[in-house]
């Protein structure tokens, strides 16, 4: 028995992140990314930045789409880390339900709930 997750060829999967670069579908990003099932874009954030950065006005895409998603996995590189409460909180009066953790975990998480049909999405800081 075969129990594969059947994922469609036009979505995206992210295959790999190492040394400052993620590679998704095939192809290799050195900056963040913000990737959707059906779409991996650029995401406007230092590659440098720790969450600490990080404002609202960064998450101003993933605010756009709330309503097509479940969840926004935030991947802050190569340790975990919280968000600020002053951001936690603007983002929860905008309906974002954002799950914070390392880069990897990210990864793996976001390729496990697309394959399940899950209405999910990433925001990814490259570990470095």
């Amino acid at each position: 028995m075969d129990v594969t997750p059947l994922i469609r060829a036009d979505q995206q999967v992210i295959q790999s992140y190492a040394n400052g670069v993620l590679k998704v579908s095939g192809v290799s990003y050195d900056h963040a990314i913000f990737v959707m099932p059906d779409a991996t874009l650029p995401w406007d954030v230092d590659a440098a930045s720790h969450v600490n950065d990080l404002s609202l006005d960064h998450f101003k895409p993933m605010i756009k789409i709330t309503n097509d998603i479940d969840v926004l996995l935030l991947g802050c590189g190569n340790e975990m880390a919280f968000l600020p409460a002053p951001l936690r909180q603007g983002l929860k009066k905008e309906n974002l339900s954002v799950d914070i953790m390392d880069t990897g975990a990210a990864c793996r998480t976001y390729n496990v709930l697309m394959a399940e049909g899950r209405r999910v999405a990433c925001a990814l800081l490259p570990s470095i």
